[in-house]
């Protein structure tokens, strides 16, 4: 999974430099091809380009992250929002997943209210041969006693034009960066006061912010840090992947707000790349370990995996198992 360019313009810029140095003989070429070819053949991949991603062989999918037979699997139904508030003007499409297990699996409790977990770009978490296939993945951890029966809201960003009828990133969703990229409550508004409503309405959720997480990637990822950030008390579990820290719509005011705040109740797990984007709006690996750097200086309970990956789901989507395994490990005493 490619996130969207931040802008047509971006890019690496290129200028020719005049060559001073004299025309090497055919002869001198053909040698040096020829060498150079032979050393690729013994120096391993990783030594010549350390900052390239192999994704199927570096982070391939675990287990967790395929169907299995006998996993009782959860159901996917699909809406549109087409009358919001907080942001009006939009429209957008969004998905609800809900567990077949509403039950402990180790003990045969008492169904308790479903825990809660919302993603940002919603599609892009949805896809069978995708990075991070949720409904798989919550069936399987789900099933296996590691994380509660959660229902999943995964909601795309809006657009300002016509919905369009089929989900993903073209045409490009013209709001997405005011929605995720701005540092305020807006958000967090939308999501509690307009979209969970209407689905609290139909299952019980539970309202113990202890047991409502949040997740998302790039942009997706610093909107699910703002949503905990300015409401705690709705939320308190983060999951970040490649997340947008950088100085799109304020973002890179975090670190020094983290700083300088009294610490707030929320877990985060941050995933990023040394191959990650560096353009004007800032460099995403140091915006990320600047972010890891102010949660350790407030010993908020966080965990940073950093790896080489780059602007991709591909690591993100490897460790995702891992990553709610470690949000939801205290979960049965949570929910007491």
């Amino acid at each position: 999974m490619h996130f969207p360019p931040l802008s047509p313009h971006l890019g690496s810029s290129t200028r020719t430099i005049p060559s001073t140095r004299s025309p090497l003989s055919i002869q001198t070429l053909v040698l040096a091809t020829a060498f150079l070819a032979a050393i690729a053949w013994l120096v391993p991949p990783s030594l010549i380009r350390p900052n390239t991603v192999h994704a199927e062989t570096d982070y391939p999918l675990g287990p967790d992250s395929k169907e299995h037979d006998g996993i009782p699997k959860g159901t996917l139904t699909h809406h549109t929002w087409t009358d919001s508030k907080v942001f009006p003007g939009t429209s957008r499409h969004y998905s609800v997943y809900v567990p077949a297990q509403t039950e402990n699996a180790d003990t045969k409790s008492e169904a308790a209210p479903y825990a809660l977990m919302v993603f940002q770009d919603g599609h892009s978490y949805l896809a069978e041969k995708g990075d991070f296939r949720v409904p798989t993945v919550f069936d399987n951890l789900i099933a296996a006693g590691e994380m509660p029966p959660t229902i999943a809201v995964l909601i795309d960003p809006g657009f300002t034009s016509e919905l369009p009828e089929k989900r993903g990133w073209k045409p490009r969703p013209e709001n997405r960066a005011v929605e995720y990229d701005t540092v305020s409550g807006d958000y967090a508004e939308f999501l509690i006061n307009e979209i969970l409503p209407s689905i609290e309405n139909q299952y019980s959720i539970t309202q113990n912010p202890e047991l409502r997480a949040i997740g998302g990637s790039s942009s997706g990822g610093i909107c699910a840090f703002s949503v905990a950030w300015f409401r705690p008390d709705s939320f308190r579990k983060v999951l970040s992947n490649i997340g947008s820290f950088t100085d799109i719509r304020g973002g890179h005011n975090y670190p020094p707000m983290i700083r300088k705040a009294d610490p707030k109740p929320i877990r985060v797990f941050l995933q990023d790349g040394s191959g990650d984007l560096d353009n004007r709006y800032g460099n995403w690996p140091l915006a990320n370990q600047q972010m890891a750097k102010a949660l350790a200086f407030q010993d908020y309970d966080y965990k940073f995996v950093y790896g080489d990956g780059g602007h991709n789901g591909k690591h993100g989507g490897s460790v995702f198992p891992d990553a709610l395994r470690w949000l939801w490990r205290d979960w049965k005493q949570e929910q007491r």
